[in-house]
C-alpha cells in the first residue's frame, strides 16, 4: 500500500517490476528463481479513526516476507512518513521473524528520523520526517513486522479527510483497510480492485471496511502510463465532489500580502517594458523560474495552504503551491487574472471519481490564465512560457475558482532538425559535424540541460549522445545562445569516429541521419515492446534529418538501401538515398511527422501501427555496403 503511513523501501528509492508467476518455495529451494516475486505483503491491518475536524489516529499492523535476495533489500527498512509539526508517532515497535519462527526486536539503534530529504534544506519545509526502521537479520524467507500508531491533531484542511491508496505491487496475500468515523460524516469511496465491506453502525459511529488481495503483478511495460491509470486504486474522502474540494482549497489559500508594495513594485519594474499582457506574463514566468528555488514536495503532503507571497518573496523557495501564490500575485499586479489549478503530476491520467490528496491523485498546482487561455507551470524550470511539461500535459484538472473539472492540453508544438556529415579517411576513421536544432516544446528544456550544466558536464552530455548511438570516437560540443529563454535552441557536436569503415574488407556502414535522440531514437522507444497490453505514453512530433557521408577513394559503394515512404494513422514517414559517383557522397534524408491527438495511446491503438512503425524501424537503422578497393 501506497500511503503516507509505512512505507517500504522501494516506495523512496524507485518501484519494482515484479514477475508473472509466485512460487511458495523460498528462493535458496527454487530452480527457477525469476518465477518468485522478491517479496510479498502478508497482512496488512490499518486503521484510521477520524475525528469531525479532519483530525486523525491511524494504526497500522503488516507483515512483510523477503522471497529472494532482491527481497531483502525490499523489506529490511522501512520508513513512516509524519509531518512533525501536526503529526506524531505514539507508538512503534518492529521485529524480524526468522524463519524458525523466533523474533528478534528492533532496538532504539535500529530506529531513526531522517529530514525528509525533498525539502532539500528550506527551513519552512523541514515538517517531513521519515521514521526509518532498519531490520535486523533479514534473508530470504524472513518476515518483518512493524506496527506503528501516528496521530494528527491538526487536519491538512479543516473539516476533511481523504486518503489514497494504490497497490505497491507485490503480492497481497491479506490487506484490511478501516475507516472509523462519525455517523454524521459521509464517507465517499472510488474503489478499483480494492472490495468493500457492509459498513457497521454502533455507537455513533460507522467503520468502512475496504479488503485487498492480489496474486503476483504482471510487469510494468516499458513506456506504460501509472498503474492506477487502469489499474486497482482505493480513495476515500469525506468532500463529496470537487467543487467542495476547490473551495475548501480556495478559501484558506487567500492571501492578504498579495498586493504588497513590493510585490507590486518588483512586478511593475519587470514588464515596465511592454503593455503586451501575454509578453508581461512570460517575463514575470521567466522571473519566477529562475529566481525562486523549487522545493519539490507534492501537494497533500504538508499543510495544503500556500505560504504568504510576502515571505515566499523573502525566502526566494516554494513549492509548486506556493509557485502558483506568489506567480499570481505578480500577474495581479500588472491586470492579469488567474487561478490555481489542481492536477496529478505523473504518469497517471485520470482522477478518481472522489476528490483527495495523494501520489497518484491530487499532488501537484499550476496556474491558468483565463484570458490569455494558456496554462503556466512556474516550478518546471526547464520548461519556456506557453508550454507545459510532458508530466501534466492531457491531465484532468480542477479549477479551483471555478470549482469544475478541466483538462491541459493534449499536444504541443514539437520539431527537431538535425544535420550530420561524416568524411571518412582512408584509414577508416571518420571526421563528423553534427548540427540540432530543436523548436518547440523541446528546446527550451534542452537549452536549460546546457545552461544548468558547466563546461565538463556539457562535454560529457556531448560523449554520451555519441556513445548511444553505438560509434566509439571525440565529442566536442558548442552551445547555442543560453540567455534566451524562447524560441528555437541549436547545438553542435564535433569530433571523430574510429573505424567508421573498415581500410581492408567489407564495411556496413550505419546510415545514420541523426545521433541519440532523433527518429531512430523514437521509434525504439515506441517499439520497446512487442506486444502491449496497457495504455503507453504516445507524444508526437516533426523531425527532419539530412545526413551526408564522403567516402575516399579507397572503397567503393556495393550497396545503399531503397527509399522508404510509409503513411500510417498517425506517422507520415519518407526516406530518400543519393550516391554521386565523382564526389563520391552519399546524402540521406529522413522525415517523419508523428501526431496523436492525446498523450495517451492504447493497446489497440499500437497493434494497429506495428507494421508500420517496424517499416520505419528497417529504414532508420538501415546499412551502406562499402568495400575496400585493395588489398
Amino acid at each position: 500500500m501506497s500511503s503516507r503511513g509505512a512505507l517500504p523501501r522501494r516506495a523512496v528509492a524507485a518501484c519494482l517490476i515484479f514477475c508473472c508467476a509466485l512460487s511458495a518455495a523460498h528462493a535458496e529451494d527454487s530452480a527457477n528463481v525469476e518465477d518468485i516475486p522478491p517479496s510479498t505483503l502478508e497482512s496488512d491491518v490499518h486503521l484510521f479513526i477520524v475525528q469531525k475536524d479532519g483530525s486523525v489516529e491511524e494504526r497500522d499492523d503488516s507483515i512483510l516476507r523477503a522471497n529472494t535476495t532482491s527481497g531483502v533489500d525490499d523489506i529490511a527498512q522501512r520508513y513512516v512518513w509524519f509531518n512533525r509539526d501536526i503529526e506524531q508517532i505514539q507508538l512503534l515497535t518492529a521485529e524480524t521473524i526468522g524463519r524458525d519462527g523466533v523474533a528478534r526486536p528492533v532496538g532504539p539503534e535500529g530506529i531513526r528520523d531522517v529530514q525528509e530529504p525533498r525539502s532539500a534544506g528550506a527551513p519552512t519545509f523541514q515538517d517531513g520526517v521519515l521514521r526509518t526502521v532498519i531490520f535486523p537479520g533479514v534473508e530470504p524467507g524472513v518476515r518483518v513486522h512493524l506496527v506503528f500508531g501516528k496521530k494528527r491533531t491538526k487536519p491538512l484542511q479543516a473539516g476533511t479527510f481523504s486518503y489514497f491508496v494504490e497497490p505497491t505491487r507485490e503480492p497481497v496475500e491479506f490487506q484490511q483497510l478501516i475507516f472509523d468515523l462519525p455517523s454524521d460524516v459521509p464517507l465517499h469511496a472510488d474503489a478499483r480492485g480494492y472490495v468493500a465491506l457492509d459498513p457497521v453502525t454502533e455507537n455513533g459511529r460507522t467503520r468502512y471496511t475496504f479488503e485487498y488481495r492480489h496474486g503476483p503483478y504482471v510487469p510494468t511495460e516499458s513506456g506504460a502510463v501509472g498503474y492506477v491509470t487502469w489499474g486497482d486504486r482505493l480513495m476515500i474522502s469525506t468532500t463529496q465532489d470537487y467543487a467542495a474540494f476547490a473551495e475548501r482549497y480556495r478559501s484558506p489559500a487567500l492571501d492578504p500580502t498579495v498586493n504588497d508594495p513590493a510585490i507590486v513594485e518588483l512586478a511593475r519594474s519587470l514588464t515596465a517594458q511592454t503593455d503586451d499582457p501575454r509578453t508581461k506574463a512570460q517575463l514575470l514566468y521567466d522571473w519566477m523560474r529562475f529566481n525562486v528555488r523549487y522545493v519539490a514536495l507534492f501537494l497533500g503532503e504538508t499543510a495544503a495552504v500556500p505560504h504568504r507571497a510576502t515571505d515566499i518573496l523573502r525566502n526566494r523557495y516554494g513549492d509548486c503551491k506556493d509557485y502558483v501564490a506568489l506567480y499570481g500575485a505578480l500577474l495581479a499586479a500588472v491586470g492579469i487574472r488567474s487561478e490555481a489549478v489542481l492536477l496529478n503530476l505523473g504518469p497517471i491520467y485520470t482522477l478518481p471519481s472522489v476528490p483527495g490528496y495523494g501520489a497518484s491523485a491530487i499532488n501537484h498546482a499550476i496556474l491558468w490564465m483565463p484570458d490569455l487561455a494558456l496554462y503556466a507551470d512556474a516550478s518546471a524550470g526547464g520548461t519556456a512560457f506557453g508550454y507545459l511539461p510532458p508530466g501534466v500535459m492531457d491531465r484532468p484538472v480542477l479549477l479551483v475558482n471555478e470549482g469544475v473539472l478541466s483538462r491541459t492540453p493534449a499536444v504541443q508544438p514539437r520539431a527537431r532538425s538535425a544535420r550530420l556529415q561524416f568524411d571518412v579517411g582512408t584509414d577508416g576513421n571518420a571526421a563528423y559535424t553534427y548540427r540540432v536544432e530543436d523548436s518547440g516544446s523541446t528546446a527550451e528544456p534542452e537549452r536549460n540541460m546546457f545552461r544548468r550544466s558547466t563546461r565538463a558536464r556539457a562535454q560529457q552530455i556531448a560523449a554520451e549522445r555519441l556513445r548511444q548511438t553505438g560509434l566509439h570516437g571525440t565529442a566536442q560540443v558548442r552551445t547555442g545562445d543560453l540567455s534566451a529563454t524562447q524560441g528555437p535552441y541549436t547545438s553542435t557536436i564535433q569530433g571523430t569516429v574510429e573505424h567508421f569503415a573498415w581500410p581492408d574488407g567489407t564495411t556496413a556502414l550505419p546510415a545514420l541521419t541523426s545521433l541519440s535522440g532523433g527518429i531512430a531514437t523514437q521509434v525504439l522507444a515506441w517499439l520497446a515492446e512487442p506486444v502491449r497490453t496497457q495504455p503507453y505514453v504516445c507524444i508526437g512530433g516533426d523531425f527532419d534529418e539530412t545526413a551526408q557521408i564522403t567516402l575516399p577513394a579507397s572503397v567503393r559503394v556495393t550497396d545503399i538501401p531503397r527509399d522508404t515512404a510509409v503513411h500510417d494513422a498517425s506517422f507520415d514517414y519518407a526516406s530518400h538515398y543519393v550516391y554521386d559517383p565523382v564526389s563520391r557522397t552519399l546524402q540521406i534524408t529522413r522525415q517523419l511527422h508523428a501526431a496523436f491527438l492525446h498523450q495517451m495511446c492504447s493497446p489497440e491503438e499500437f497493434a494497429a501501427a506495428r507494421a508500420a512503425l517496424i517499416r520505419i524501424e528497417r529504414d532508420a537503422f538501415s546499412q551502406v555496403i562499402v568495400k575496400a578497393t585493395g588489398g
